[in-house]
């Protein structure tokens, strides 16, 4: 057992784009389970957009960090002492866990993680995790897609994205991904199967890559971006369109609200729906989500990718490539190698 126990703290508010000060790296002892809790060994770390907003004191639907307080999210580890009956030692378990190298959690408060065929550990953060399950019911409750509709998604290539776009060919139709470089739009043609790629990063403009991408317009719009590619497709929905708002990283960073084209005209005469949704709505169908996924990836029918970060003291680092477009599929911390 290692005497001394890394955790990272958030170290300040963030004023636009949060740097390194932002994060405190701190040496605590390893905590004790008490009855009824198990101390985990961290092997996997996610680091995901929405946590962003968790370093700002305003309210949102994900509770505010505090100065000086630990950082959390998901996380994928190894049982190493336990005092609840339904956890060994040597178990994998993922849960919302703080960011240490050792942490105890209640064992009610822990799910079950089973490596699989095409799937490690890490995938339990991705595809098999909150990305994959936000990607799963956001593409097939709140998209709706019909064989034959034209499906665009912004971040295309990042954990959400690049599931969304797989599950919607699945679903027959036409998918059409934005992408911050030419390897990632080869990544969605070549390997996700996505009928189109766009390169925002070398396209000055979005309305008429649209339009040559999708000519017959647009039916479905999972958005993970806002911004000015938004602004573009709102311009190009059909009638009866739906559009599923999950994220607007394009504006997390901003001191100042933005302004831009205003899309509630745009939705008058398409008579479109748009959506904005949160994956803990549907907790209670959580196990559908995850064996419907596993039983696509395990076929061969949905591929993910995973961009790993070694080290603990890089977790921060792996945090700020987010919003860089480092990552190409899920970015996770690879904290450890499993003992067992």
């Amino acid at each position: 057992m290692a005497p001394t126990n890394r955790q990272f703290v958030l170290g300040k508010r963030p004023e636009g784009t949060p740097d390194r000060d932002t994060f405190e790296l701190e040496e605590v002892e390893v905590p004790e389970p008490e009855y009824g809790e198990v101390l985990i060994r961290t092997l996997y770390l996610s680091v995901d957009p929405y946590m962003r907003g968790r370093m700002d004191e305003a309210e949102s639907y994900a509770e505010s960090w505090q100065v000086g307080e630990p950082m959390e999210g998901a996380v994928v580890g190894e049982v190493v002492e336990s005092e609840h009956d339904s956890w060994d030692e040597g178990a994998f378990v993922t849960g919302d866990l703080t960011w240490s190298e050792y942490v105890t959690a209640h064992g009610d408060r822990l799910s079950p993680v089973e490596p699989g065929e095409n799937l490690g550990l890490e995938a339990h953060l991705g595809v098999l995790g909150m990305p994959g399950r936000t990607a799963y019911f956001g593409t097939r409750d709140v998209l709706d897609p019909y064989p034959g509709d034209t499906v665009v998604v912004s971040g295309a290539a990042g954990a959400v994205g690049s599931t969304v776009g797989q599950i919607a060919k699945l679903a027959g139709t036409r998918v059409i991904g934005f992408a911050g470089s030419e390897e990632k739009v080869r990544y969605l043609e070549d390997d996700l199967g996505f009928d189109v790629g766009i390169n925002y990063e070398e396209t000055d403009d979005y309305r008429a890559a649209l339009d040559e991408a999708a000519p017959d317009g647009v039916d479905r719009y999972f958005d993970n971006v806002g911004g000015p590619i938004s602004d573009a497709v709102f311009t190009r929905l059909n009638v009866d369109a739906k559009v599923a708002v999950c994220g607007q990283i394009d504006t997390y960073n901003a001191t100042e609200a933005p302004t831009g084209p205003r899309k509630l005209p745009m939705v008058i005469a398409p008579r479109a729906t748009v959506q904005g949704f949160l994956v803990f709505d549907y907790q209670s169908r959580f196990p559908q989500a995850t064996e419907h996924l596993r039983e696509w990836v395990e076929a061969g029918d949905l591929d993910h990718r995973e961009t790993v970060v070694e080290g603990f003291e890089n977790a921060p680092d792996a945090f700020l490539g987010l919003f860089s477009g480092d990552n190409v599929g899920k970015q996770v911390v690879k904290v450890a190698e499993p003992d067992s």
